[in-house]
């Protein structure tokens, strides 16, 4: 057996014995003797009777090493033309000197935090001093809508909200104090006090009674040190979207993250200790918890943290501009960022300007990365691109080429095979296991590995229900996919990305990647409109290339006839449609349901994670004239 084969079926047939190996590899207060157990719910929980502290993995353990001069934190910001580098010992300090002002605030073990900030290191300093204390931090992105960071507020209850005046975008200063002060007010969830990092781009007022200046504050504090906490004590909450729109509070524990984020440094991302990784996402996201914060660090390499965009910060050379400049090993991004720079650099004429031969890997997940983005990336840097898939609610990937075990051949629009740990089937209506090539429900048997949620915050109903309910035994992913004869996984979108036509059950992702892979479309969505006749229909939105010059009836001509040629008739895609540009989440997400909504004419509400809100009324608009 391979590498690969060897680790997958220990982790599936002795699960137990498995990660208690993996444990070995940090460094424990006291080890865990007892590796899985159910808690009072019936849920498994691992290394339950171990201590540890996840700032001291990150930081304090490397300084007792000795690298304490080696450099944790890269901080790269365009938008403000800032740059700064912490060695391990800098941080550590830092941590513990915020991690005091905490302790000055009333915050203990157990206590939740709630941290509203934009892509600054103060933001990932936060995050560890909570994680120090053992406070529980509950990151919201910054610049969310005032009602979102109040819904977080009412659920997490945090004693105490660290924000900073403002946040920087591409051409404007986005305050954020007004937000803040609109959110505590219409939450029923009041914090004790609000805690403010002032940026010189616009400067916040601060309310007397309630408010602190984060500078003064942290003169006063003196260095806490670490708490031990047990493994299973949560170390974060981080809300993710709800189809009933009320968000749900993923919880990851201490000890199972901490166990592996280790394990996916080595076995998944392949780097090396003295290497430099470097994940463009934002702490906002669970990307950005895991492999901006804690992963890189618990490792013990240099991660990067960067404000800014894939384009216009300043062009669309960004992401190779700081690949080349901190020689990094492997980058790690959306596919929708690198659409992106397709779109403004179809030829990838920035790419030759910089140096990337220390790159190793690129590699791509929070979204399904379609082939023609796949190739694209692949041509014109000449590095391997990995797809891998995983959820907020596992933490890290559940599905990858694990490029540190052995690097296995790569079929596009594969997220490749099941990571060791998690057993993944696909199981049809019925429950049953699906043959090879059937498209169905994509889930994981348990018990879940280590990192993954064992519960939703204060709502552990929500959680069974959810996940846990619809086959007993599995937890349920929402996605819909397919194992090949090679065992290789398929995720072909959400479940409820399958549409209906005239009983016909079509995959919309299969559809994009015919529709993505015309040689004029920089990036496009396929979805599921109602139709009297045959229930459903496809409706394909198509950007394009910039510098490209097509007829747009003749485009939709060539994508109608290509989606007839490779899945027939039966598809019934028979519209598209040009538009400037597709609505997205911040993290890069297209609002295939908002879309449908507007197509079919019905209400709808604006998510408050929209990016651009102004790109709905374009889609309203092109809908209507055509």
């Amino acid at each position: 057996m391979s590498n690969y084969e060897k680790q997958y079926q220990w982790a599936s047939e002795q699960p137990e014995a498995f990660w208690g190996e993996q444990a070995k590899s940090i460094a424990w207060y006291k080890a865990p003797t007892k590796m899985l157990e159910n808690d009072d719910n019936g849920i498994e929980r691992w290394f339950v009777d171990g201590t540890l502290n996840t700032a001291y993995l990150a930081l304090d353990y490397h300084c007792e090493q000795g690298r304490g001069d080696n450099i944790a934190l890269i901080y790269d910001s365009p938008v403000t033309l800032t740059k700064r580098q912490y060695s391990y010992s800098m941080l550590r300090d830092q941590v513990a000197q915020t991690a005091g002002m905490l302790a000055n605030f009333g915050i203990e073990k157990g206590d939740r935090v709630v941290i509203y900030m934009p892509m600054i290191p103060e933001a990932a300093i936060a995050m560890l001093a909570c994680a120090r204390l053992g406070a529980i931090h509950s990151v919201v992105f910054g610049g969310f809508a005032s009602n979102e960071l109040a819904v977080r507020l009412e659920d997490a209850e945090p004693k105490l909200l660290l924000t900073a005046s403002c946040g920087i975008e591409i051409d404007k200063v986005l305050p954020y104090k007004p937000l803040v002060d609109k959110a505590v007010m219409e939450s029923r969830w009041k914090p004790e006090k609000v805690c403010v990092l002032q940026r010189s781009q616009c400067p916040a007022e601060l309310n007397q009674e309630r408010d602190a200046d984060w500078l003064s504050e942290l003169e006063k504090a003196t260095p806490h040190d670490c708490v031990p906490v047990l493994a299973t004590d949560p170390l974060y909450i981080l809300y993710t979207s709800g189809t009933t729109g009320k968000p749900k509070g993923v919880v990851r524990d201490n000890g199972g993250h901490a166990v592996a984020m280790k394990y996916s440094m080595s076995a998944i991302y392949d780097i090396p200790q003295n290497g430099v990784f470097w994940a463009a996402s934002d702490v906002g996201w669970v990307v950005g918890h895991s492999y901006i914060v804690y992963a890189p660090l618990i490792h013990g390499c240099t991660s990067i943290m960067f404000e800014g965009k894939p384009v216009r910060t300043p062009d669309p050379g960004a992401f190779w501009r700081v690949c080349a400049e901190y020689q990094v090993d492997a980058l790690f991004s959306a596919p929708t960022a690198f659409r992106a720079i397709k779109k403004e650099d179809p030829q990838g004429n920035l790419i030759g300007q910089y140096d990337l031969s220390k790159l190793k890997t690129i590699f791509m997940a929070g979204e399904r990365l379609d082939p023609p983005t796949l190739e694209w990336v692949e041509q014109h840097t000449d590095k391997p691109v990995v797809d891998h898939w995983w959820q907020t609610e596992t933490g890290w990937a559940i599905a990858a080429n694990p490029t540190g075990l052995e690097t296995l051949p790569i079929k596009p629009g594969s997220s490749t095979k099941p990571v060791p740990g998690y057993h993944v089937q696909i199981l049809d209506e019925l429950g049953e296991i699906a043959p090879a090539n059937q498209q169905g429900y994509v889930a994981i048997k348990r018990p879940l590995p280590p990192s993954c949620l064992p519960t939703i915050w204060r709502n552990h109903d929500r959680f069974e229900s959810g996940y846990l309910s619809q086959f007993e035994g599995y937890y349920v992913s929402g996605d819909g996919g397919c194992i090949d004869d090679d065992g290789y996984l398929f995720i072909m979108g959400r479940i409820d990305d399958v549409i209906n036509v005239a009983g016909h059950r079509l995959s919309t992702g299969e559809m994009e990647e015919i529709v993505g892979a015309h040689p004029a479309v920089a990036e496009c969505a396929v979805v599921g409109i109602h139709d009297e006749l045959k229930g459903q229909l496809p409706m394909g939105l198509v950007v394009l290339k910039d510098g490209v010059d097509t007829n747009d009836e003749q485009l939709k001509a060539q994508l109608i006839a290509e989606v007839r040629n490779k899945i027939g008739a039966v598809a019934c895609f028979k519209e598209a449609h040009v538009v400037d540009r597709l609505p997205k989440t911040r993290s890069g997400k297209i609002l295939r349901r908002v879309i449908r909504q507007i197509a079919d004419g019905e209400q709808y509400v604006v998510p408050s994670t929209i990016d651009d809100p102004q790109s709905l009324g374009e889609i309203e608009a092109v809908l209507q004239n055509d």
